[in-house]
């Protein structure tokens, strides 16, 4: 089993959480009631919430949807950029800048190019009325690749105005994410405009591209910060388990493909290593996989017994998985959610009302919404 800064619970514990028997109660004992909020979307990816009660989610294959009032409009928001959709590939994150109310600013995160030529693109455009305008690329991860998956694509804004955008390695090109040279396989720190903030880890060193802010991740797909802790968490997809939930410290390295606690698809071993001196260890490391999706965190009044939580929604696992964090920082899963739906989970977060939303992956994908028992 995996070792390292992190305990492995019992094995008694291990087995209940392989079944998902942790936290799955029985239908009379659970706190929560979830109800189809929407549906018939094709592979929701991300939902955002707007100051006037819409809702925004993103169809992977290319389309921003509008949920007013709880029905979902049909017309998409037009003016969006077109995608490169194939696979892994799509429209992926939807994120409203800190000062929406004012400025109306929108980030796009999406697979941008050509079968051949492809890469993870950011764009800013201004909303309003169902429509996207003034839209300005403000990041193209280089280099451009030839393989659709591992695009990483989950964005967050540091409470500085600063803005997070996990990546993914390209599956072929896992080497790369040690050589923070380039973009694979990193976490970039941009200012709102795309510009480099002076004061990234690596600014000023010509082997280092000056946007990296952590590298030797595999393919991130969820980002949060916790302003209780001041910590950044994020996590990630293993091969054939190692998943990982990890602290982002500016600079450091986290040391995929030369450490992991995962094999790979075929069987075979990836590295010796699970670890390495300069090289940080998960908090917490799935194996087998749960194949982590969304990032939330948990602030609302509904569910008091999960303020401050994070909330990983699980592909593999179909179930969200809640984190609690302890006065040290230390993260500790403790219960399985919403695994009675039997559904692959894209995305969780909890919304402005304070109840929490979560969007099923298929060709007919649905946005839940997750209310408490009466």
């Amino acid at each position: 089993m995996p070792h390292g800064p992190h305990r492995a619970p019992p094995v008694a514990v291990l087995l209940a959480l392989m079944s998902g028997a942790v936290g799955a109660a029985g239908a009379d004992e659970r706190v929560y009631l979830v109800d189809t909020l929407v549906a018939g979307l094709e592979h929701p990816w991300s939902i955002a919430f707007l100051p006037d009660g819409d809702k925004l989610v993103t169809e992977r294959a290319g389309r921003l949807r509008i949920i007013r009032d709880d029905e979902l409009l049909p017309d998409p928001v037009s003016g969006v950029p077109e995608a490169y959709v194939r696979s892994q590939a799509g429209l992926f994150e939807v994120l409203p800048h800190p000062g929406f109310e004012t400025n109306r600013l929108l980030y796009l995160s999406f697979a941008h190019g050509t079968r051949r030529e492809n890469t993870t693109r950011v764009v800013r455009g201004r909303y309003s009325d169902g429509a996207l305008t003034d839209v300005e690329v403000i990041f193209d991860a280089a280099p451009r690749r030839n393989t659709p998956v591992h695009y990483g694509g989950r964005m967050a804004w540091l409470p500085d105005g600063t803005l997070l955008v996990g990546l993914g390695d390209g599956f072929d090109f896992r080497e790369a994410a040690q050589d923070p040279g380039d973009h694979l396989g990193s976490v970039v720190r941009l200012n709102d405009d795309g510009a480099v903030p002076a004061d990234n880890p690596f600014v000023g060193r010509d082997d280092i591209r000056p946007e990296t802010f952590t590298f030797g991740h595999r393919n991130v797909q969820g980002v949060v910060h916790d302003p209780d802790h001041d910590i950044i968490w994020a996590h990630e997809h293993g091969p054939r388990g190692g998943d990982e939930l990890n602290r982002l410290i500016p600079g450091r390295n986290y040391g995929w493909p030369v450490i992991t606690y995962g094999v790979d698809y075929s069987g075979a071993k990836i590295t010796p290593y699970t670890e390495r001196p300069g090289m940080e260890q998960p908090l917490i490391d799935w194996t087998p996989s749960i194949a982590p999706a969304g990032l939330g965190r948990y602030t609302g009044e509904v569910f008091p017994e999960w303020h401050g939580d994070l909330l990983v929604a699980g592909l593999v696992s179909r179930a969200v998985h809640r984190i609690e964090i302890d006065d040290t920082g230390r993260p500790r899963e403790v219960e399985r959610l919403f695994n009675e739906l039997g559904e692959r989970l894209r995305d969780v977060r909890a919304g402005p009302d304070g109840l929490v939303y979560v969007l099923t992956d298929s060709r007919e994908g649905r946005v839940l919404r997750v209310r408490r028992r009466p």
